[in-house]
């Protein structure tokens, strides 16, 4: 089965003339001399361009190698453009499978006899078709006998076991390539195949998907930029998810949007505004956000909403992460490219031996020649992929996270750009970092982190006589040539004891008592440094 999957593969990629697309240079000689032997097979498609006939290849092989065409369309940043482009047709919509076999498998994964147990009007013709599911509309009758507008996505039968299938053969096809390209170190096939299968598996699990779509639906609850479908979840499996029905123009329809008078500007504004807030405010946002899954409600098109689906993707980012991606986004605003260096090694992102000056001067040179431009013309997805790539040059190690998030950024600034051509994405993004950067780092910041650990705090405090007796105890029991005096650490304890207690105080709106106990603790608090010195 692998064997004859291998030779599908290879004759796929001759017939079309895909080892024509790689430099001569980068093959060797037995790799010449085995292609030259395989005389039978013929590129059958030479007045075709060669991103044309890779575009065409892919589809020719399955969803699993759509799928990857999609992904490798978002690497602008690898890809020469040509190529990115024509990957870039690849269109969700593919052959449906049987609409029999769907019902059936919806039957047996909700254990019920028949389709019409639970749904009404359920439509055998696929509503739409993609690589990894399909999609059926019905009507879902609840327990009072109302019914409601569902679809229900079916993963395509028996597609887990060929996708596995293909994904080791692809591996083996990207450590093969890595091993004979000199330029391997910079394309990074492996790792692409690596990221590549952990979301392709990701996607195959509709629970997973129903889940990550509950949790945006939360965080966007009663929003007027962006509605997530509502998922019943009572009714979804692994390999069936039910959700609600929407009805909305897709976003790509770009005349059926200036038809009915939609603010294209807001509506382009509101994207950036969405794509920050999942990133910055929630730190978990939808990762496929490419114009299939992006639909615009009909109502109050002076006042534009996006409504999402397909949350099979999702990517998130830790707290550092935020912190010093924002840093960096703001750094770049300012062309304080010192600054970018700087992030970069204290991030971690970057080995800390790394020079900062050499680091600082080519970050300088990539980003310069754009600032020469007006903002409106600048590409911010771009900038950040050359950033990206100056950082590879310096042993930037790969951040699984950061890839997510260049892919959703690329599309959210395309979706922008052809919704509303003249969107200055930088100056729509930069207020609302500087807003989050200033909420993160300032005294607001700071009387929320003590708001999160009040409970935490509350439940030690009777501990403290304790731990500090236990503390004293050891040292005095530490042999010790001279002494210390226990002062400064005795004062210490009393005082961030003290700020506790009146932290605790003023919450409770004694406002008094806490500034009593403030005052005393700030005594301790002095007394401590100056017994330091």
């Amino acid at each position: 089965m692998q064997i004859s999957r291998a030779y599908k593969i290879v004759h796929t990629f001759l017939s079309y003339g895909l080892d024509q697309l790689l430099p001569k240079q980068w093959l060797p000689w037995y790799a010449k001399a085995l292609r030259k032997s395989l005389f039978w097979i013929r590129n059958k498609h030479k007045d075709t361009s060669g991103a044309k006939r890779l575009r065409l290849a892919l589809q020719s092989l399955g969803p699993v190698w759509v799928k990857f065409g999609q992904m490798l369309s978002t690497r602008r940043d690898i890809l020469p453009n040509d190529i990115a482009q024509e990957l870039a047709l690849l269109q969700d919509q593919v052959a449906p499978f049987d609409g029999f076999k769907a019902q059936q498998l919806i039957e047996q994964s909700l254990e019920i006899n028949s389709i019409h147990d639970l749904f009404e009007n359920f439509d055998i013709t696929p509503l739409a078709s993609a690589s990894i599911a399909q999609v059926h509309s019905a009507q879902l009758r609840d327990r009072n006998g109302a019914l409601a507008d569902v679809v229900i996505k079916v993963i395509r039968p028996d597609i887990e076991k060929s996708i596995l299938s293909d994904l080791r053969l692809m591996a083996s096809l990207a450590n093969i390539i890595a091993a004979l390209l000199t330029d391997a170190k910079r394309l990074r096939p492996v790792e692409v195949i690596s990221e590549y299968r952990k979301t392709l598996l990701d996607e195959l699990d509709l629970a997973r998907e129903g889940a990550n779509a509950i949790q945006l639906k939360r965080n966007f609850e009663n929003s007027n930029s962006l509605y997530i479908p509502f998922v019943y979840s009572d009714y979804s499996r692994k390999n069936v998810l039910v959700m609600e029905r929407i009805y909305g123009i897709p976003v790509s329809d770009i005349t059926a949007l200036k038809a009915q008078n939609t603010d294209l500007k807001l509506l382009a504004e509101r994207g950036v505004e969405v794509f920050f807030t999942q990133v910055f405010r929630d730190s978990f946002f939808h990762a496929d956000m490419h114009p299939g899954n992006i639909f615009v409600s009909h109502e109050t098109p002076s006042n534009p909403k996006y409504i999402g689906i397909d949350c099979g993707i999702v990517g998130t980012l830790n707290k550092e992460d935020k912190r010093y991606l924002a840093e960096n986004f703001i750094a770049f605003f300012n062309r304080d490219y010192r600054k970018v260096a700087e992030l970069h090694v204290d991030s971690g992102w970057v080995p800390a031996d790394t020079n900062v000056e050499d680091f600082e001067f080519a970050i300088r040179t990539v980003c310069e020649p754009i600032f020469q431009k007006p903002l409106a013309e600048i590409s911010f997805g771009h900038v950040l992929i050359n950033l990206f790539n100056t950082a590879r040059r310096f042993n930037m190690e790969v951040q699984p996270q950061l890839v997510l998030l260049q892919k959703t950024l690329l599309y959210i600034e395309g979706l922008g750009r052809q919704l509303y051509p003249q969107l200055d994405l930088w100056q729509t993004a930069k207020p609302f970092l500087e807003d989050w950067v200033k909420q993160q780092m300032g005294p607001r910041a700071v009387l929320k982190q003590v708001r999160e650990n009040l409970p935490f705090w509350g439940e030690k405090i009777p501990e403290l006589p304790d731990l500090i007796y236990k503390a004293l105890q050891q040292q005095t029991a530490q042999p010790q040539l001279e002494k210390p005096s226990q002062k400064p650490i005795i004062n210490a304890i009393f005082a961030a004891c003290g700020i506790i207690s009146a932290t605790l105080l003023y919450l409770n709106n004694d406002a008094v008592l806490a500034g009593v106990i403030l005052a005393v603790a700030a005594i301790f608090a002095i007394n401590s440094w100056r017994k330091s010195e």
